[in-house]
């Protein structure tokens, strides 16, 4: 049973994890490759959010969107 989670820990440390310790070294020569990660990830999130609003725009524009507050059961 030690084997297993031993295994269990190789593959997550030595082989997964393998390209995070590169960044997290590389992190004392330039910050900014070091956190490609992260900034790949804020330009994700910021273009879903624009798209996100632009789409609530089309629909605003439209008048397909429902304004009332009847709109929910519970707000009655």
């Amino acid at each position: 049973m030690k084997d297993f989670f031993e295994g269990i820990q190789y593959l997550f440390v030595d082989i997964l994890f393998a390209p995070l310790d590169f960044l997290r070294s590389l992190e004392l020569s330039s910050w900014f490759v070091a956190n490609t990660i992260n900034w790949i990830f804020m330009i994700i999130c910021a273009a879903a959010m624009v798209y996100w609003i632009l789409q609530l725009k089309i629909f605003e524009d439209a008048g397909t969107e429902k304004q009332d507050t009847t709109a929910h059961s519970f707000l009655k």
